[in-house]
């Protein structure tokens, strides 16, 4: 199928991606319109992608070796223990081929690779999204104040969670496309490594990438690679909120830094101090305050992904708590399945009819996947003190693998 005019709402990784898509399934003209006024590429969230889900994604041209990464091979679990030895007691330790970006510079690489020809509008604001006699209609507000109305002949939701576009995909639909919070936090952090001691460097491989649990949550760090050819040391923190936390989490939210509570930053600085070994507390220590932020975890995917001339694509889509690590990586995915859609359909229709088809069935698969693991490693935790490597292997055979996190999921 070639020709057409295509808009992208969003102009993230998933939107580069599938302006990406787009232009590699035949479509004439492509717009991006992005409401961010500058670049992305300032955000420093760590991400992995599993060596085989790389290797795909390699061979349909989404990511390549030029893109920082740092490659991981072991995973080690901790827990304080007794004695207080700094990395804390070790419980076990598994394979964990997995590959570590850096958010920022993944997205710069993506958007050099969408083509020139693109047109790539910042500081734009989509209004109102509209079924359109043979397209569809959207309300634009332009970077200088201006307001238009611009019609496509197809348009991609890449709008993250809060998608204006997934309101008009899913619109009548008795199963209401709303994120419902899953009643824990994700805490998030990364610095340079150049922070840390040169003895503590010492202690903690790169090639290493450390779960720290605790009663009712746990940290994940590792490394990833910042924008300037050097390492920056990036976390996870999962546990409940503190009873007394003021804010109303039923709707999709974000706490930015500079935003946090002082309840909050007293609940991690209490989670640090007295239930992280020394060694993985301090590093959580020596995150700056604009360096933290807060994600309240949600579980969400659109009953369906296409409809007319409407589609959506990453975070509009289908949100997963974070413990599936397929954030960015089903972005790409999605990308991957669109291209395929526009290069074998005979019509519009056609490709969209395809990509819901299959897109709408993973989403809701990860979106379970992530609701059990969060299950077992945050809500319903084990008693990690009696764990001794034997036992947490069943327990991980039972509670990710038996679970759905093995094979295909966990490789996600």
């Amino acid at each position: 199928m070639r020709g057409g005019r295509v808009v992208v709402v969003g102009g993230s990784v998933a939107g580069c991606a599938a302006a990406l898509a787009a232009h590699r399934g035949g479509a004439d003209e492509i717009v991006v319109l992005e409401r961010a006024p500058g670049r992305l590429a300032e955000r420093g969230v760590g991400l992995a992608v599993h060596d085989d889900r790389y290797e795909e994604l390699r061979s349909a041209g989404y990511l390549d070796a030029g893109m920082p990464w740092i490659q991981l091979n072991r995973r080690r679990w901790y827990v304080r223990g007794e004695g207080g030895a700094p990395l804390g007691q070790l419980i076990g330790e598994m394979p964990f081929p997995f590959r570590t970006y850096n958010w920022g510079p993944l997205w710069r690489e993506l958007r050099t690779r969408v083509p020139g020809e693109v047109d790539f509008r910042t500081g734009t604001t989509v209004g109102a999204v509209r079924h359109a006699p043979d397209g569809v209609a959207l309300r634009i507000t332009g970077v200088d104040g201006s307001d238009r109305t611009e019609v496509f002949d197809f348009a991609i939701g890449a709008d993250g969670y809060r998608s204006l576009v997934r309101t008009e995909v899913c619109a009548g639909l008795a199963s209401a496309a709303r994120p419902e919070y899953a009643g824990y936090l994700a805490w998030r952090g990364a610095f340079p490594v150049s922070r840390m001691s040169a003895a503590d460097r010492r202690l903690w491989d790169v090639e290493k990438c450390a779960y720290v649990v605790f009663p009712g949550g746990h940290v994940i760090v590792y490394r990833i690679p910042d924008a300037t050819g050097g390492q920056r040391v990036n976390w996870v923190l999962y546990t409940a909120p503190p009873p007394d936390l003021e804010l109303s989490l039923e709707t999709p939210t974000s706490l930015p830094p500079g935003t946090l509570t002082d309840a909050l930053h007293s609940h991690l600085a209490h989670i640090a101090a007295e239930l992280l070994p020394p060694y993985w507390g301090g590093l959580v220590g020596l995150t700056a305050p604009d360096e933290l932020f807060v994600q309240p975890l949600y579980d969400f995917t659109a009953p369906r992904y296409a409809t007319g001339r409407l589609l959506l694509t990453g975070d509009a889509a289908t949100v997963a708590r974070p413990h599936t690590g397929a954030g960015a990586v089903k972005a790409l995915q999605d990308a991957t399945a669109l291209e395929s859609a526009l290069r074998s359909a005979p019509c519009w229709a056609e490709a969209l009819r395809a990509y819901d088809s299959e897109r709408t069935a993973a989403g809701r698969a990860m979106v379970e996947l992530g609701r059990r693991l969060g299950h077992a490693l945050v809500e319903a935790a084990p008693d990690w003190g009696s764990m001794d490597p034997p036992a947490l292997e069943a327990w991980w055979q039972w509670a990710a693998v038996g679970g759905g996190f093995g094979g295909r999921a966990l490789k996600t």
